[in-house]
Parts: C-alpha cells; structure tokens; sequence
C-alpha cells in the first residue's frame, strides 16, 4: 500500500520541477517536499472527490494537475507503475512521502478510520 520515497526540506518551485530530469525525479521531489500531494487531471471527476474530501478535512494538498505540465504524460506512466493492478493512476495521493495509493485507498481509509492519522503524522493536520 505505501512505499518509501526519500525525505527533502527544499520546497517544491516551478523552477526546480523544470530543471529535474525525468518523471521520476518530479514524483520524487513533490511528494518528499510536501505532506499532501494530490497528481490529478483537470477534468476527472474521482479527482475532483479526492480534493473535496481533503480540502473538506482541512487539508491543503499539493495539486498537480498532469494535464497542465508539458512533462504530464510521462509523470502519469510513473504513477501507472505505482498503482495496483487494475486502479487508475489518477488521483495518486502521496502523504508523508509514501504513495498511499488512489481513489480506492483514499476513501477506505477514510471510512476505517485511519486517514486523519496518517494526515496527522504528515503535519499536514494539527488537530
């Protein structure tokens, strides 16, 4: 369900994403620079849930829509490769660092209990 991906304290710009080199890099550098970050496309709809349900927890995620970056397809094979057989790659919701998963994982663990946990751990909740 998670996997580990490296911690940093640089925050994320436009400019250092620019200047990564590879997909993997950008998926990297995002999720270990911030709590909460949320690969989404502009117009789906499970995405769209995905943020109303942490923006309605009062969680600001990082959102990075893939259908905005010129890099967006290849950053959306690396998410491929990172979600279970047969789960869409979007929405990929990294939390702490890890890749918690997609839509599917988003909503169990909110309905069992342990995504305030999980959110709090990531300091991206206080209370």
């Amino acid at each position: 369900m998670a996997s580990s991906v490296a911690l940093s304290n640089e925050p994320p710009t436009t400019k250092t994403i620019n200047q990564l080199d590879n997909p993997y890099q950008i998926v990297r550098h995002l999720a270990s620079s911030n709590a909460v970050v949320l690969f989404s496309m502009s117009g789906c709809c499970m995405c769209t849930v995905a943020k109303r349900l942490l923006f309605g927890l009062g969680v600001g995620p990082t959102i990075f829509e893939l259908d905005h970056h010129s890099a967006g397809h290849d950053i959306q094979a690396v998410l491929f490769q990172l979600a279970s057989e047969g789960q869409q790659p979007v929405p990929a919701i990294f939390v702490g660092g890890k890749f918690l998963g997609g839509i599917e994982t988003l909503m169990a663990c909110h309905i069992n209990g342990t995504l305030v946990p999980l959110l709090k751990d990531a300091g991206a909740l206080w209370l």
